[in-house]
């Protein structure tokens, strides 16, 4: 036998026992992970980090459709206390002779108007 060749089987009888142990624990690992992913009710996601299963059941399109109207509720409710925190932070921030003007205008034209 070649001395070359029995130095190269020598050292492949070396470092295929690490190999191997290396590539059995990353397949232990994943496995562990995947039964503790199941085990916990977590989704199952291929390589790519999406979903194996899609959830399209009809109790998560209602829970959806709530919470979108009941974003659009919130939207519009903080809109509506933009334009008020707006009305009083100018309030707040005049000259107070030119609010007292404003005021008796205001006075006199619903006086006008009675």
């Amino acid at each position: 036998m070649d001395p070359e060749f029995a130095a190269i089987i020598e050292v492949v009888i070396k470092v295929l026992p690490m190999v191997v142990m290396i590539v059995a624990l990353g397949v232990g690992g994943s496995l562990l992970s995947t039964w503790l992913k199941i085990k916990n009710g977590y989704p199952l996601q291929n390589s790519w980090g999406m979903p194996l299963h899609k959830k399209t059941d009809q109790e998560s399109i209602e829970r959806i459709k709530l919470l979108s109207s009941e974003n659009a509720q919130l939207r519009a409710e903080i809109g509506s206390m933009k334009d008020r925190l707006e009305t009083v932070e100018r309030i707040v921030t005049d000259q107070p002779l030119r609010l007292a003007r404003e005021i008796d205008q205001l006075s006199i034209d619903k006086g006008g108007r009675a």
